[in-house]
């Protein structure tokens, strides 16, 4: 079975009220060594992110303040004092129950490393970072085996004996028949999903069905028909 973002997240998160000062987010940085983290309500809600680059914005004009060509949101930064006014919102978030999947497209097409986690409600439940996310490939070769064998009979309802599956370096290579290409398919695609897995490489065999002749008893000529 696959995991969800609440099996890796880190549920002991590190965040800053939004009345935080520069110096107060600072101190945490330097302290817990955490380049970025989460900006809460007084409800405990995530309303944005704070991290050093927003921080660097102030250094970058220090003394003599954004040129009129700097973005407003730099002018804005560089006037700061809050975590209320540093931070970039609003938050990129996700749900516990989210697959990793999901979780790892957004990272990549926001560019983050790390995300909040909400729930229903918008409340802070604990962090994932890419670190949790690859955590999933520190599963040995046997494990992904007997995981890959547990989809094939538990989920799949076949006969693990009629299967061959070999995993190296987190690559699964499964033969055996199923009863039809659908399943196949079926079953490749939940193979990718299952913790560990890299690649798999698909040495299934299934029944090939020939096309049946429509009513008026279509004529297909074979190699070396003319067809006349």
């Amino acid at each position: 079975m696959a995991s969800t973002v609440s099996d890796l997240m880190t549920r002991e998160v590190v965040a800053v009220r939004e009345q935080a000062t520069f110096k107060d987010i600072l101190m945490v940085m330097q302290q817990r060594r955490f380049s970025a983290f989460p900006v809460l309500d007084d409800n405990d809600h995530v309303i944005g992110v704070v991290s050093e680059g927003d921080l660097l914005v102030r250094e970058a004009f220090a003394g003599h303040g954004p040129g009129p060509l700097a973005r407003h949101s730099d002018k804005v930064k560089a006037e700061a004092l809050t975590a209320g006014k540093l931070m970039t919102r609003p938050a990129v978030t996700i749900r516990p129950t989210a697959s990793l999947a999901e979780a790892a497209r957004l990272m990549h097409a926001r560019h983050v490393k790390r995300l909040p986690v909400v729930d229903a409600t918008g409340r802070l439940v604990g962090v994932l970072s890419r670190v949790d996310l690859l955590s999933v490939y520190d599963r040995s070769d046997e494990e992904v085996e007997a995981a890959v064998l547990g989809v094939v009979g538990d989920d799949f309802c076949l006969d693990r004996l009629a299967f061959v599956v070999t995993v190296a370096g987190g690559v699964v290579t499964i033969a055996g028949p199923v009863d039809s290409e659908s399943v196949a398919e079926a079953l490749i695609d939940t193979l990718w999903h299952v913790d560990g897995v890299i690649a798999v490489r698909n040495r299934l065999s299934f029944p090939r069905r020939h096309p049946v002749p429509g009513p008026l008893g279509a004529y297909r000529p074979g190699p070396s028909s003319s067809g006349i």
